[in-house]
């Protein structure tokens, strides 16, 4: 097996992470300037911030089918000319709505590319080094959030229109990343399975498992009868009942704790807790840098310790940090800096755990014959409940204050370790073929 090989295949598609992470966060710091251009008022500004999430529920409901349909490989090209056209119309968009167009277009890159790039990763990873693979997806999310934060900070400082250049600076990454594709092979399952392409599955699947790889391509083939025998490639079966459960809850999860609210928000959040502009604008910068650490530090354990345990350890540091920033609001003396250090507390446990863990949880517990359609539907439910997060959270603030919002959020963190404790199976060192033993039929 040349490792370096399918690290190399896994890091191209993982960009796709990158531009995700990116254009999920530059917009926070174009939001205030974009509402002041076009006069906008609180529902067309909603509107304006929640749009790509939106775009991102559309593309996350169809990715199944371009990436079961014309492959991994054709749909990430979709999805990087996406990002790019999206980076390019929102830069010199003239029209609110034209703006709003290109950012929902962009949401339809970030969710196909949720669906697809983790899909990939994981059909092309040897079992004992999956979860780091795929894993380096979430990297390079939370890499593009981090570089967006930055990018905005200095471009921020540019003038008046410093928004344009925030969000057309994507274009250039978006560019590299369609380019690179071009370097990798399709994923040897969706050649087998989908286009009966034995004999070129075999052969990218030995730079990937070495002499194991005909061995392999056998394993996969029986596994295909024995599903189909079971479920018949429907992913609402009897047989993919648990699977599904376990990512659609895994999903709702991982968004109502709040997660994308403080992310797209995060300078108001500062700004709510006393920080001036400038100062919320930095902190948005540590919050990306200590959600890029903790993310680097989870997937070097995500393949030792496994999945279920960095669940726990992060459910209790989430219900923890979430409790002190409510706690902190309730007091009714937020100091700014104390904040601060909370929501940097939860942003640790969310790499830690929830962040690192998601897309590659999702990728491994569905069959192979099923696996696209069960991705995109914890992708789904994902990005709808995000959207729904993201609009709803300054109304939510405004009415319940910051101390009952962040509880509630704490409140839902309680149920999620109940959920890792009762319900989450180890998947860590079994190839996914193997995984159905570890699908229990609830």
């Amino acid at each position: 097996m040349n490792k370096n090989t399918v690290l190399v295949w896994s890091f191209v598609v993982a960009l796709g992470g990158f531009l995700f992470g990116f254009d999920t966060a530059v917009i926070s710091g174009a939001e205030k300037a974009v509402q002041s251009f076009w006069s906008l008022s609180e529902f067309q500004h909603g509107l304006t911030m929640a749009i790509a999430l939106f775009g991102t529920v559309i593309g996350a409901a169809m990715g199944a089918y371009p990436s079961d349909r014309l492959g991994r490989k054709n749909t990430l090209f979709f999805v990087a000319a996406l990002y790019f056209f999206s980076a390019i119309g929102t830069a010199f968009a003239q029209d609110w709505h034209l703006f709003i167009l290109f950012r929902f277009l962009g949401g339809i890159g970030v969710g196909v590319s949720s669906v697809t790039a983790p899909i990939y990763i994981s059909e092309i990873s040897p079992a004992k080094s999956r979860g780091k693979l795929v894993g380096l997806f979430q990297f390079n999310v939370v890499l593009g959030i981090l570089i967006a934060y930055l990018s905005n900070f200095f471009i921020g400082q540019a003038g008046e229109e410093s928004w344009r250049w925030m969000l057309g600076v994507q274009a250039v990454p978006s560019l590299i990343f369609f380019l690179l594709i071009f370097f990798i092979p399709e994923s040897p399952r969706w050649l087998l399975l989908h286009r009966n392409k034995k004999e070129e599955a075999t052969a990218i699947m030995r730079k990937v498992s070495g002499p194991q790889a005909e061995a392999d391509i056998e394993h996969i083939l029986s596994a295909r009868e024995r599903s189909q025998k079971k479920g018949e490639g429907r992913l609402f079966s009897k047989q993919n009942r648990f699977p599904v459960i376990l990512a659609v809850l895994f999903a709702v999860f991982n968004q109502v704790s709040g997660i994308n609210a403080i992310i797209y928000y995060a300078p108001r959040v500062f700004e709510m807790a006393g920080l001036g502009a400038q100062s919320s604008l930095l902190s948005t910068v540590g919050v990306g840098l200590v959600n890029f650490i903790f993310t680097l530090i989870a997937i070097n354990f995500i393949d030792k310790v496994g999945r279920r345990k960095l669940m726990f350890i992060g459910s209790v540091g989430l219900i923890v940090s979430l409790s002190l920033v409510s706690h902190a609001f309730f007091s009714g003396n937020v100091e700014g800096i104390k904040v601060t250090i909370y929501l940097m507390l939860f942003i640790a446990f969310f790499a830690f755990s929830q962040g690192a863990v998601i897309w590659v949880f999702i990728s491994e517990i569905f069959p192979n014959d099923v696996r696209a359609k069960g991705q995109t539907l914890g992708s789904l439910t994902h990005w709808v409940m995000a959207a729904v997060i993201t609009f709803c959270f300054p109304a939510l603030t405004e009415l319940l204050g910051g101390g009952y919002t962040f509880l509630i959020f704490a409140g839902f963190m309680v149920l999620q370790l109940l959920y890792v404790w009762k319900m989450m199976p180890e998947t860590k060192g079994k190839s996914l073929e193997d995984m159905d033993g570890a699908m229990p039929l609830h």
